[in-house]
């Protein structure tokens, strides 16, 4: 074990980056290799031996430098995936309390409580003020429109 210790001292090891390649690499692997086109298999360790490459480097400069790079780009896409899952989880959880809306200017999410009938929404983000009715009322007035 010391021999490994050794070895990695003053590497840069496993950042975002090599970590994403690595990911990538095995990814490609697993689903060309049921394409049995075994150029594509060779194509597809490219991304594996560069973050492999990267974590054993000792140019720790370089290799933290594209990996602000590579964060700059990756934390927007990564942000947008977790908060679009919590915005979800949190509606799904909320949906028989709430009813839940978009703003036509800025479509910003809007909740308005399901017990409301006809409710006049004021958008926080851009000041739209609109009316809306909750489904509840939608459902009732459907009702007595086709009786009538």
């Amino acid at each position: 074990m010391k021999w490994l210790q050794r070895f990695m001292e003053g590497r840069v090891g496993v950042d975002h980056l090599s970590l994403f390649l690595l990911v990538i690499g095995i990814i490609l692997q697993i689903v060309l290799s049921l394409l049995s086109n075994s150029l594509l298999i060779w194509l597809c360790y490219l991304p594996t031996l560069i973050g492999l490459g990267r974590a054993l480097s000792k140019n720790k400069l370089k290799r933290h430098q594209e990996n602000v790079l590579f964060l700059k780009y990756w934390y927007p896409i990564q942000s947008r995936w977790v908060n679009g899952y919590r915005g979800l989880k949190a509606r799904f959880k909320g949906k028989r309390q709430y009813r839940y809306f978009s703003c036509k200017s800025c479509k910003q999410k809007l909740r308005v409580p399901r017990k409301a009938k006809r409710v006049q929404v004021t958008c926080p983000k851009c000041g739209e003020t609109f009316i809306k009715e909750t489904l509840r009322n939608k459902v009732k007035r459907l009702f007595t429109k086709s009786a009538l």
